[in-house]
C-alpha cells in the first residue's frame, strides 16, 4: 500500500532539483494568505522569490507559520535588513530573508514602521536574529521589543545618530584620532578641509572666478 504523501511531501516534489516554478510559489502564497488572515497585507512574488508584507505586530504569527507549516518549512534564518523612506508616513521597512531546505525555496518578510514604533523581536523563534536585530537598531534607530540585548553592535560606544538613514550626514558628527600628547582617542568635531562647493557647472570652488585658466583650451576645441 502507497504512502500517503504529506503536503511536505507535495511541496518538495514540485520543488525539484531547480526549485520552485512560479506558478507552485503563487500557489504557495495564496495559501499562506489565506491561512495567515489579516496577518498579511500582501503576498506576492517578486524575483521569484515568495514575497510577504505583514502586519508589524503580527510579524511573529507570520514567521512562525511560514517556519512551521508542512508546506513552507523556511527554517533557515538567513537575514533581516532595514531599509530607510523619509517621504513615508510609515518611514523604515524590515525585510527579513529566510530560506526553505525542503522546497528549495526563499521568503522575504517585510514590515513597516514610523519614527518611534517598535518591531517585536523575533530572537525566540530565530536566535540567530539577535545581532541582525542589533545591526538593524544601530543604522536606523528601530527598536525591538523583547529583543534580549538590543544594543549598538558595529558604531562605537556613545555615537550620535544612525549612520544609515537618509538624513543622516555623510561626513558624520565627529571624527576620531589618537593623540600623541594626551595619549589617547579623542573624538573632535567634523571640520572639512576644503572649501564649499557651488555646483554651478562654472566653476566648482567658492569664490573662485566663473572662468578658471585652462577653461579657453575646452573652448577651442570645441
Amino acid at each position: 500500500m502507497a504512502k500517503e504523501k504529506t503536503p511536505a511531501d507535495i511541496a518538495q516534489e514540485a520543488a525539484g532539483a531547480s526549485g520552485m516554478d512560479d506558478d507552485s510559489l503563487a500557489d504557495l502564497a495564496h495559501a499562506v494568505a489565506e491561512a495567515l488572515g489579516d496577518a498579511v497585507r500582501e503576498a506576492s512574488i517578486v524575483h521569484g522569490q515568495l514575497q510577504i508584507i505583514a502586519e508589524r505586530k503580527r510579524i511573529l504569527d507570520v514567521l512562525q507559520y511560514l517556519r512551521d507549516d508542512p508546506a513552507c518549512r523556511f527554517v533557515c534564518f538567513t537575514d533581516i535588513c532595514g531599509v530607510d523612506y523619509p517621504a513615508r508616513a510609515e518611514r523604515f521597512e524590515v525585510v527579513y530573508h529566510l530560506l526553505s531546505p525542503y522546497i528549495n525555496a526563499r521568503a522575504r518578510v517585510k514590515v513597516s514602521a514610523a519614527e518611534g514604533e517598535a518591531v517585536p523581536s523575533c530572537t525566540g523563534l530565530f536566535p540567530g536574529a539577535g545581532w541582525y536585530e542589533r545591526e538593524t537598531y544601530d543604522m536606523y534607530g528601530v527598536f525591538f521589543t523583547g529583543h534580549p540585548d538590543l544594543r549598538r553592535i558595529l558604531t562605537d560606544y556613545g555615537f550620535s545618530g544612525h549612520p544609515l538613514r537618509k538624513d543622516f550626514p555623510v561626513t558624520g558628527f565627529v571624527e576620531v584620532r589618537y593623540d600623541e600628547d594626551l595619549k589617547r582617542v579623542i573624538y573632535e568635531p567634523v571640520k572639512l578641509q576644503q572649501a564649499w562647493r557651488e555646483f554651478d557647472n562654472l566653476s566648482p570652488w567658492k569664490g573662485e572666478p566663473a572662468a578658471l585658466p585652462g577653461d579657453e583650451k575646452a573652448e577651442n576645441n570645441g
